[in-house]
């Protein structure tokens, strides 16, 4: 695929040149006067069946101990099955294809009491199909919010053996990841990093947030930070998220373990739940990416919305981020921390994810810098075209793959809003 005459081609952080890019494969040449070309976006931390419940009475603006019940209510009244989880997935999925997101990385929290192995995997496949039907990447996490330790190891283990011959083109990936401390034990943390290891998984989890930091201290007597490093989850395998809440020190306890790290400014600013001081990560050479959070504290999974949020209140809490770093954030460093060396570039390896950005408009008027003007011009911005691995998935605006409004229209008919 060639895709002809853009402004600007951001192949790597600070790396752009004018011209025309060449990439292996695909549907033909695209038009991209007038565009600036970029990496495809990987959100590197979503609950995609949260995008079947946001908005809910109850769940905005609130403490993250009152959330979380109101969340676990909706979930149980709803009754997260395959179906569900296959109709949010399409819903999540595709609005991040529209938005730019090439690549989404599901944190699966929410598993109904009484499941067999054989059930999640219902799930982790329903979910995965949807995904993959849309041409979009996904990473699937087997995560745990309170499940038994044993339960979720032996769920783990048979998602991973049934899914693992799905993931070797690059599209499927598998993690595993608890919550958080606040919600599961010791075991749950060493019996699915046993998984993670016996099947060469990254590790994912949530640390540092509100309810994080509280529960540690009232049932352990101590911070998050210390607890995963007693139980083996500070290591180059695992990639923490949020992180509203860490001290220098705890900061340069993450870099020497060689950590990677995912801010969601999306889901903690205006829950008012904090701010990562991510200048201060990158300064301690912690790689950090970006995510969205899920529906039920972040409406929307527009990664490059987040983006911008994430440069505007970076201030708030040290260095003013530039918009090329953030950029960055929201694909190279969220590549990272999915040890996916072929994403978040265009450069030699590439996978071939490129968004076609339309900068011709009256909202870019008067910007002096196309790129650093993806991020601070046209709040809502979406790309006009999305490629996958060479193949458009988005032209003109409108997915390729299937019809948004069915999309719509399905999910509406499950959950009745």
């Amino acid at each position: 695929m060639r895709i002809r005459d853009a402004v600007a081609i951001l192949v790597a952080p600070g790396d752009e040149r004018a011209g025309d890019l060449e990439i292996a494969g695909g549907d033909g040449d695209l038009d991209a006067s007038g565009c600036v070309v970029t990496p495809g976006l990987v959100n590197a931390h979503h609950h995609l069946v949260q995008s079947a419940f946001r908005t809910l009475p109850g769940t905005r603006g609130v403490p993250m101990a009152q959330w979380l019940p109101t969340m676990a209510a909706a979930y149980a009244e709803a009754r997260v099955d395959p179906e569900l989880a296959s109709l949010a997935a399409a819903v999540g999925v595709a609005e991040g294809l529209l938005s730019g997101v090439t690549t989404v990385a599901d944190h699966h929290l929410t598993w109904p009491a009484g499941l067999s192995p054989a059930d999640t995997v219902a799930i982790a496949t329903a979910t995965a199909d949807a995904a993959l039907a849309l041409g979009g990447r996904l990473v699937f996490v087997r995560g745990s919010a309170r499940d038994d330790p044993q339960e979720a190891a032996a769920s783990a283990d048979a998602i991973a053996a049934a899914l693992a011959p799905r993931t070797t083109d690059g599209m499927l990936q598998l993690a595993v990841g608890p919550a958080g401390v606040h919600s599961d034990s010791r075991e749950t943390f060493e019996l699915l990093g046993e998984v993670a290891a016996r099947h060469g998984l990254r590790r994912r989890t949530q640390s540092n947030e509100q309810v994080d930091v509280a529960v540690a201290a009232e049932r352990y007597g101590k911070r998050p930070i210390d607890l995963l490093d007693e139980w083996g989850w500070l290591a180059p395998d695992v990639t923490l998220a949020h992180l509203c809440d860490v001290t220098p020190e705890e900061i340069a306890r993450l870099a020497a373990a060689g950590v990677t790290a995912t801010h969601a400014p999306g889901c903690d600013v205006p829950m008012g739940w904090g701010v990562a001081p991510v200048a201060a990560l990158a300064a301690a050479g912690i790689p950090v990416g970006l995510g969205t959070s899920g529906g039920g504290s972040n409406d929307a999974g527009h990664l490059l919305a987040d983006a911008r949020l994430a440069m505007q209140v970076s201030g708030l809490v040290g260095t003013q981020l530039p918009a090329r770093d953030v950029l960055a954030m929201a694909t190279t460093g969220s590549a990272t921390g999915l040890g996916r060396a072929d994403l978040g570039h265009l450069g030699a390896g590439s996978a071939g994810d490129l968004c076609v950005w339309d900068v011709s408009g009256v909202a870019d008027a008067g910007v002096a810098d196309p790129v650093a003007g993806l991020l601070w011009a046209a709040p809502g911005r979406r790309p006009r075209h999305v490629v996958v691995g060479g193949r458009v998935v988005v032209r003109d605006y409108e997915l390729v793959t299937a019809d948004e409004a069915e999309i719509v229209a399905r999910l509406k008919e499950r959950v009745g809003r």
